[in-house]
């Protein structure tokens, strides 16, 4: 068993496109035409991070509920883990392409990490080996 995707609710995909797959070096997998459950038109948007398997579906918010959580869906902790060969080279690259760290690279027993901000405002942890 294994999970194929997990959801971020994004304010616009476009927006959330360029941030994970120009800033963050994630493939596009797939942008296509659906529909909602009531009919509406929306897209079914997948990125991903090279040679990885779990895919993030960019879920554009619907209504005021899905709005009032985008950048807060995990309510303020870190809930999205980027794990990198290459921790400086990666964080370099992140921070030239206007990512906001908001801790510095730090030390831990299990690598180097360091908390960023995605496009919505949800904490991820940026790791690499120690």
């Amino acid at each position: 068993m294994q999970v194929d995707l997990v959801a971020i609710v994004v304010e616009d995909y476009d927006p959330a496109i360029t941030f994970f797959v120009d800033a963050l070096g994630f493939d596009l997998v797939e942008d296509s035409p659906s529909l909602t459950n009531d009919g509406r038109p929306k897209r079914w948007v997948v990125v991903r991070p090279p040679g990885g398997q779990t895919g993030i579906l960019l879920a554009r918010a619907d209504g005021e509920h899905q709005a009032a959580v985008i950048g807060n869906q995990l309510a303020g902790r870190v809930g999205f883990f980027l794990r990198v060969d290459d921790f400086d080279a990666a964080y370099q690259r992140m921070t030239a392409a206007g990512v906001r760290f908001v801790t510095a690279p730090r030390p831990e027993p299990y690598g180097r990490v360091a908390v960023f901000l995605d496009v919505a405002g949800n904490r991820w942890d940026l790791l690499g080996p120690a």
